[in-house]
């Protein structure tokens, strides 16, 4: 069997990226006023944003929180990127660019960690063979970004989003067959089951349609 590839906005059933409302967009990232911000996570998920965060017709506090819960909590960008050599700004490009990739010696690190937002959620991770060296089976992150209707995470609906989060099922049936005793019905790299099965309801508001 062949490494099951990654594709891009089929919905991702190893979603978090849509935790209280984030949302990818090419508009401008517009500052959240920190004399209305009664939570401290709120305003530092707008200042860790790794891309725009579209802002239109949506709960602000919860697109901020989303984004803090995303980027400084959840760290969904470790696993649905390509891996630390794309995860972060790369050596050069423009050219000349020092590095934001805190795995590497100073220089070309610059001291400032910086998500490339180029491959930020793009997934296409490859954890290697599954459960071991022996098999033939890969495990790859799935693509979070934006599909063709503008809804991240291929468009589920908030409760389809919730049921994935909660029991790790695969609505997507993307995920490869794997050998007993392992349940391929249940995605078995997401950390669902310690991280995210008892998180409280407010942290998986979704934001609604764009």
């Amino acid at each position: 069997m062949t490494p099951m590839q990654c594709v891009k906005g089929v919905g991702a059933a190893t979603a978090i990226a849509v935790f209280a409302g984030v949302v990818i967009s090419s508009g401008p990232v517009r500052a959240w006023d920190d004399d209305h911000d009664d939570d401290a996570r709120v305003s530092q998920g707008f200042k860790i944003a790794p891309v725009p965060l579209n802002l239109a017709q949506k709960n602000k506090a919860l697109v901020g929180l989303g984004s803090y819960l995303v980027n400084a909590v959840a760290g969904c960008d470790e696993c649905h990127s390509n891996g630390p050599p794309t995860e972060f700004t790369p050596t050069g490009i423009p050219p000349g660019t020092p590095s934001g990739n805190p795995y590497l010696r100073s220089p070309p690190f610059n001291g400032h960690t910086k998500i490339n937002p180029d491959t930020y959620l793009g997934g296409g991770r490859d954890f290697g063979p599954f459960p071991d060296s022996r098999s033939t089976v890969h495990i790859i992150s799935r693509n979070l970004t934006p599909d063709k209707t503008g809804m991240p995470v291929g468009g589920e609906k908030f409760s389809e989003f919730r049921k994935i989060m909660k029991t790790g099922v695969d609505l997507d049936l993307l995920h490869p067959i794997l050998p007993f005793p392992f349940n391929g019905v249940v995605l078995q790299i997401m950390p669902w089951p310690p991280r995210y099965l008892r998180i409280s309801k407010r942290d998986f508001v979704y934001r609604g349609p764009i």
